[in-house]
């Protein structure tokens, strides 16, 4: 169970629910199955009791009575005792809904952003949000590399915890950011999806929680579930309620204390899909949170580097020596590199490389003395970069504000992509007929958890401004259809799965 939700924070989230264009209780349950389809009301919540929230929101009972058991028959709702149900997505989606097939049974083979095959010639890859490699500075470094590998050549090769020289490196990066760091603390791995996996095997065991942010990277979210782990999800607020940073950590703190997670898994640096930074008081609050529950926090800050707005903020670990750390250079370089890394103390480090080893031996040594050189230079290619990316943020704001007026683009702080509010449910539905248009997507539910964020959609700006327009363009189209042909919300037969990044 993923605790409860009072009637004041309820009462937060429904806004001005009741407007008078229905009966209020079928109004409050369309804003409440509404959340819950958005990822802000978590799954596995239980409600406000009847009487509660009837006193809250100041209506009578009968309508918070009508409106539950309308959610109960939606399926949105189980039956739990007394009034407390708690909510779920339904099993079953009604006939006609994305994803669902003429029979009403889910559709297998809807574009969910899972890894599959690559996109035809000629189609907008919209589904990754990564950029084309900083090629005359990585070809430098394996030029680099190369001259060094003789000197490794007499050794065998295999190295758990990473060749010395980009560990010093790594080391050197934390110490200079105001997190004093030795090589012992650091375990190179085959890219940050590699090292939460590794974290994963040493500290999860099966049924363990994993706290998430919600929305969260969906490859995290896999990770944790193919390690037997469950993710618990805590909203991130939406903008018209958002906290200084774009976290309520008053939420955070709660299903911590709550659930008494064994991990949480965070993205406070340019959050994915959503570009949000965590500033440093609220850094401090989700230390002091963790510690207080016994929670281990997993810092992911594979996009640190991508600060489109200069606003600066320390590591999560200067805050305390608990917390552990994955990197990489597959962001803010090129994801072929396929280099990261983990940061915690040297007694976990060694309890990570024995874990390692039940995966692979070492990673390879000379793309391991190329980051190495990348690491130690890590600013020569970001000011360009950033200049780029802000110039492609903006452009893509703009296009969506002039060709898709209701989306509700949220600005990033930083990262590669933006996360939009659509006008109704049909990011699926966009997602199937999407390579009709020359582009491909990933829906907004490969980003939460029991198919919430219907409603959203990410939109990497790592495209150049003209291929930009080509692709809202084509948004544009594809949700015309849609609003001019109801049916094309049903999944599709025979698309091929996307890959995400």
């Amino acid at each position: 169970m993923s605790g409860s939700l009072n009637p004041s924070s309820l009462t937060r989230l429904l806004g001005e629910w009741n407007r008078g264009g229905a009966p209020a209780y079928r109004e409050l349950a369309d804003v409440v199955r509404l959340l819950v389809l958005d990822g802000r009301v978590p799954l596995d919540m239980a409600l406000p009791s009847e009487r509660a929230l009837a006193t809250t929101l100041g209506v009578s009972r009968t309508t918070v009575t009508a409106a539950y058991a309308s959610l109960r028959e939606q399926g949105f709702l189980s039956s739990g005792q007394g009034s407390r149900g708690r909510t779920r997505i339904p099993r079953q989606p009604p006939l006609g809904t994305p994803g669902t097939n003429d029979a009403g049974r889910t559709a297998t083979n809807v574009p969910s952003g899972a890894p599959g095959l690559a996109a035809p010639e000629g189609v907008i890859d919209l589904a990754f949000a990564s950029l084309p490699a900083c090629g005359e500075v990585v070809h430098r470094a394996f030029a680099a590399a190369l001259t060094e590998l003789p000197a490794l050549l007499p050794g065998f090769g295999y190295d758990a915890v990473g060749v010395k020289p980009l560990r010093e490196a790594i080391a050197a990066r934390y110490t200079a950011a105001g997190v004093p760091t030795t090589e012992e603390q650091i375990l190179v791995t085959s890219g940050a999806q590699h090292a939460l996996s590794i974290i994963l095997r040493t500290l999860g065991g099966k049924q363990d929680k994993v706290l998430v942010d919600h929305p969260s990277y969906p490859h995290a979210i896999d990770a944790i579930r193919a390690s037997g782990c469950r993710p618990i999800p805590v909203a991130l607020p939406h903008r018209s309620f958002q906290h200084a940073a774009g976290w309520d950590l008053d939420a955070v703190q709660s299903t911590m204390m709550q659930q008494r997670p064994t991990m949480a898994y965070v993205v406070p640096d340019f959050h994915n899909p959503t570009g949000r930074l965590m500033l440093d008081p609220q850094r401090r609050q989700l230390v002091r949170a963790a510690a207080a529950s016994g929670t281990v926090l997993v810092v992911d800050e594979t996009l640190r580097e991508l600060n489109l707005d200069g606003v600066s903020t320390s590591p999560l670990a200067a805050f305390s020596p608990a917390v552990v750390t994955i990197g990489s250079l597959s962001k803010s370089h090129w994801a072929g590199l396929r280099t990261g890394w983990i940061r915690a103390s040297p007694p976990l480090i060694q309890r990570f490389a024995a874990a390692r080893t039940t995966m692979d031996l070492g990673g390879a040594v000379v793309e391991q003395l190329a980051a190495a050189h990348l690491v130690r230079s890590l600013s020569e290619p970001l000011p360009a970069r950033l200049e780029a990316l802000r110039g492609n943020r903006d452009t893509l704001l703009e296009l969506i504000r002039t060709h898709l007026p209701q989306w509700q683009a949220e600005r990033p702080d930083g990262g590669l992509s933006i996360w939009c509010r659509l006008p109704a449910p049909i990011s699926t539905a966009l997602t199937v007929i999407a390579p009709d248009f020359g582009i491909r997507l990933a829906a907004g539910p490969r980003f939460g958890v029991g198919g919430a964020f219907e409603h959203y959609l990410r939109v990497p700006f790592t495209r150049p401004p003209k291929q930009l327009e080509t692709a809202v363009l084509a948004l544009r189209s594809a949700q015309e259809r849609l609003n001019a042909a109801p049916q094309l919300r049903r999944s599709r037969q025979q698309r091929p799965a996307a890959a995400i990044a």
